[in-house]
């Protein structure tokens, strides 16, 4: 597509989204704290299409989140903070400032340099956050949180090599949980556990995998095979639920093993 269609495309796009403002009594009704849960929602549907490999489903969801950015540009618009041109100029001069590697003329050998570079940079911009930590949103999913705090304290050089490190650290806080379950201590427990998971999502950010998009598949994987044993079950005669567990264990192995094959 060339650039005067796609300009053409995000213009009537602009058209749309204004009408709907003028003409739609829901959409009349919206602010940005009401409109923010759907902008999250709309994000978490991207990620799960990006994940599957679903072009055509990431196709429908970005135009989703496309529509978001159009219409929380709007409402700042109204009341004069700013419109959509001012939320992509902003956006492109920050990454000019954010990767001078390529704009400017800092080096960067690999990706974990330039995200060093990223957060230097970051931390100087003006009316920042002061700290290491600063600006880290506390309403992030738990492991993406997680993965942040860790990323914002390798940029100062706090970070084990490797996956080596963060992976005896797992095994070691694997030991820890086992240990407070022995001795069934709530709060031992509450704390192995959160370590054991922390110490998990660093072992992601080493191997430069998503943290919540993994712990999502892994769910969907758990649900999908759960469901098929017991379809299974159902094909043999039996209710699920009235199965012993030894009973469900074993069409959920058979499950999981048709599951395999079929992929």
């Amino acid at each position: 597509m060339s650039r005067p269609e796609i300009q053409d495309a995000l213009a009537q796009l602009d058209d749309l989204t204004r009408r709907l403002r003028r003409e739609c009594p829901w959409d009349r009704e919206q602010n940005e704290r009401s409109i923010v849960p759907h902008t999250v929602e709309e994000a978490y549907e991207l990620a799960d299409a990006a994940n599957a490999g679903d072009d055509a489903k990431l196709l429908d969801e970005l135009g989703d989140v496309l529509f978001q950015v159009h219409f929380l540009s709007l409402l700042m618009e109204e009341r004069g903070a700013g419109d959509l041109a001012a939320v992509a100029e902003h956006c492109r001069q920050k990454l000019i400032r954010r990767h001078p590697h390529v704009f400017g003329d800092t080096e960067a050998s690999d990706a974990a340099q330039v995200l060093r570079n990223w957060d230097a940079i970051k931390s100087d911009e003006p009316g920042r956050e002061a700290g290491i930590f600063g600006e880290v949103p506390e309403n992030l999913p738990g492991p993406l949180l997680a993965r942040k705090v860790q990323r914002r304290a390798a940029s100062t050089g706090f970070d084990l090599e490797g996956v080596d490190g963060p992976l005896s650290a797992l095994h070691a806080g694997l030991e820890q949980l086992e240990a407070a379950a022995e001795a069934e201590g709530r709060e031992t427990a509450f704390d192995a556990i959160g370590d054991v998971l922390f110490a998990a999502v660093n072992v992601a950010r080493k191997l430069k995998v998503d943290p919540e998009l993994a712990l999502r598949a892994s769910s969907g994987r758990f649900r999908e095979r759960v469901e098929a044993a017991e379809r299974l079950a159902e094909q043999a005669g039996e209710r699920w639920d009235a199965l012993p567990f030894e009973a469900q264990l074993r069409f959920y192995a058979n499950a999981a093993l048709i599951k395999e094959n079929e992929s």
